[in-house]
């Protein structure tokens, strides 16, 4: 995507387990929107808060469409029995 192209688009505001973030991009993967808030998308799973106030977990690869406002949070993944 140009710079030119990236500045015309609206800049898009969420959060991350509390903490803000401006992005243009309003298509992201989940694992990209963990990597912005520094977390490992190996350890971690991205979730959003539904209005009932259960999770929704998105897989890493999952292309999130992104609205100003949008809070998620991280998950840590189960650890695996050797």
């Amino acid at each position: 995507m140009t710079d030119a192209i990236r500045e015309t688009r609206k800049k898009i505001t969420i959060t991350i387990d509390g903490q803000s973030f401006v992005t243009r991009d309003d298509d992201q993967e989940a694992a990209s929107l963990l990597r912005l808030a520094g977390v490992d998308p190996a350890q971690y799973d991205l979730a959003k808060i539904k209005h009932n106030g259960e999770p929704k977990v998105y897989r890493d690869e999952k292309v999130i469409d992104l609205k100003d406002g949008d809070a998620f949070v991280t998950v840590r993944q189960s650890a695996q029995v050797a």
